[in-house]
């Protein structure tokens, strides 16, 4: 009984880690696809689009999907595009963040609407990631105080009790802020869930 207690909370507590930080998959039109007339700006304002996502486009034989930078975008130009497909079912990886522009190459196609523009943002990971850089930053400001400060006996010794603690409280809020990454509400449907199968565990 103990054992299946601890697995329960061991896979929950894996799943709630993994969930925030996989990558969303974004199909383009959702059921209506990548095809002339639809309303791709709407569909993209009530998405947010991370660096790792992609972008799936379903379409039919006379589509393409081509990438192109913003002027080309703009006035529907198709001479200069940064990478083509016509397969049916074109996978896109969102690598960089900022603005990325998609457009159908055929004639009249991206004026008749197949044009799509989506914002980029980075990672929230690699937000908790840059938190430790404060305390990279404090050493050096320590042996800059230890270079001014031989003048007296006094102020030396009273320089490494100053210091520890502030070292040690930068390091909990460098703890604190990377283990504040907000839960995703997947994450806490399956908490819930392991819940329920803990409380059932301890009835049997």
């Amino acid at each position: 009984m103990a054992s299946s207690v601890a697995l329960v909370f061991s896979v929950c507590l894996a799943l709630n880690m993994v969930m925030p930080i996989l990558a969303a998959t974004h199909t383009v039109g959702d059921t209506s696809g990548w095809a002339i007339g639809g309303d791709y700006s709407t569909w993209a304002s009530g998405l947010k689009f991370r660096v790792g996502d992609s972008l799936v486009f379903n379409y039919g034989p006379g589509h393409t999907v081509d990438e192109v930078k913003e002027s080309d975008y703009k006035s529907c130009s198709t001479g200069n595009s940064l990478s083509t497909d016509s397969s049916g079912a074109t996978t896109i990886t969102l690598k960089t963040a900022g603005t990325h522009y998609f457009i159908c190459a055929a004639p009249g196609h991206c004026q008749g609407g197949m044009k799509l523009a989506v914002k980029v943002k980075a990672k929230k990971v690699s937000d908790s990631a840059a938190a430790p850089s404060p305390a990279k930053d404090s050493p050096p400001s320590d042996s800059d105080n230890t270079k001014d400060t031989p003048t007296t006996s006094t102020t030396t010794s009273t320089t490494p009790t100053s210091t520890t603690p502030s070292s040690s409280t930068s390091s909990a809020t460098t703890a604190t802020t990377s283990s504040a990454i907000p839960a995703s509400p997947i994450g806490v449907a399956v908490f819930i869930g392991c819940w329920i199968s803990y409380s059932v565990l301890r009835l049997l």
